[in-house]
């Protein structure tokens, strides 16, 4: 369970720094309020879809 909350935390900060390099230098005239929601939103995102692809599997029976 541990390993995968850190790998699911890494998986957001990636997401975080990639979504600030793009909004930085591809959308540069937003708003710092609109950068900052679009970062999160992103990093929140891949955060719930990476918790439900990291699943742990289930013991077959």
């Amino acid at each position: 369970m541990k390993r995968r909350i850190i790998t699911i935390l890494a998986i957001m900060v990636l997401v975080a720094i990639a979504a600030n390099w793009m909004v930085t230098t591809q959308y540069s005239e937003l708003a710092g309020r609109e950068r900052a929601l679009l970062i999160v939103g992103g990093a929140l995102l891949s955060g719930v879809i990476s918790l439900f692809l990291f699943r742990p599997d289930e013991p077959r029976k």
